[in-house]
């Protein structure tokens, strides 16, 4: 069987320890506009986009940061299924049971540089509808890690999950793939750290949603570190900002969309050249604007 086959399709959530619970469960239901779905014994918060049972959780930790990622496999392959073919390609992976609310069963794995992913075909999906506070996203778009190790890291999603690659920026320092339509649901950035964020990234509607969302930061205490500019890998117009455990999240909205079909991203007035293909790029801003804050070091 092809390892083709394994197909990750979306980045359904991400998990977080914290040093203080009740301070991001605070900034995700009022200020992102999240809403709780569970709260366990264990004290980790549950937090829903609107359809699933969770996209963050936020787990009671002595070390704050992120603990693991979560990627739904689009099912052709049960779990047991991707387990043995990820073992012919020697990768160690674990089959869980109820580890988590909403997601009966996992596998868990590791990428070269450490990361924990857990890989599921399947999450509840309560429906606990969309916020009425707060800044409200469309959905969890992408996230993006430092690596030691990245081009094994990048080989690694490519060849066993099935991700392709979209585009780079400078001498390989940010590294673009997708499981989907979305020009990224991963940023891979070169970095002496190993196992660490560089930011995570939700969704917005249209202008309008992102003049309020900074709007909703500024009236809740957080500032805006870059942004807003249009990116030039991925064309998204992008806000920046630290969580209460000082995070980066980023809010966007306009990011191209990939036809792999094609091998092309659907054209949009604001590209350079028709059609715009994968590619490297030099800076990180198409508009030229520059800002304080070093982006690349975050």
């Amino acid at each position: 069987m092809d390892m083709n086959n394994i197909k990750v399709f979306r980045l359904a959530y991400a998990m977080f320890g914290s040093l203080n619970i009740e301070k991001m469960v605070q900034y995700y239901t009022e200020t992102i506009g999240y809403r709780l779905s569970e709260k366990t014994e264990d004290g980790s918060a549950y937090l829903s986009n609107g359809l699933d049972h969770h996209n963050i959780v936020l787990t009671p930790h002595k070390h704050k940061g992120i603990k693991r990622y979560g990627y739904q496999l689009d099912g052709k392959l049960s779990i047991g299924e991707v387990q043995e073919e990820l073992k012919k390609q020697g990768i160690h992976s674990q089959i869980k049971s109820d580890e988590q609310p909403g997601v009966r069963e996992m596998l868990e794995v590791k990428d070269p540089d450490g990361n924990v992913i857990e890989l599921f075909t399947e999450m509840d999906m309560p429906a606990t509808g969309y916020g009425n506070t707060g800044i409200v996203p469309h959905k969890l778009g992408h996230i993006a890690f430092y690596a030691k190790n990245m081009q094994k890291t990048i080989q690694f999603y490519e060849e066993a999950l099935g991700f392709m690659f979209t585009d780079t920026i400078g001498d390989n320092f940010a590294n673009f793939l997708t499981c989907n339509h979305d020009h990224h649901t991963l940023n891979i950035v070169s970095s002496n750290k190993s196992n660490q964020l560089h930011h995570i990234a939700f969704e917005l509607k249209d202008s309008s949603h992102q003049y309020l969302s900074s709007e909703v930061l500024a009236k809740h205490g957080y500032e805006i570190i870059w942004g807003p500019s249009r990116h030039t890998s991925g064309h998204n117009i992008a806000t920046y900002h630290y969580d209460p455990d000082g995070n980066v999240v980023e809010l966007f909205i306009d990011m191209d969309r990939y036809i792999p079909e094609l091998g092309i991203f659907e054209p949009k007035p604001w590209h350079e050249e028709l059609p715009l293909t994968p590619r490297r790029w030099e800076g990180l801003s198409s508009w030229g604007t520059e800002f304080e804050v070093d982006l690349a070091n975050v």
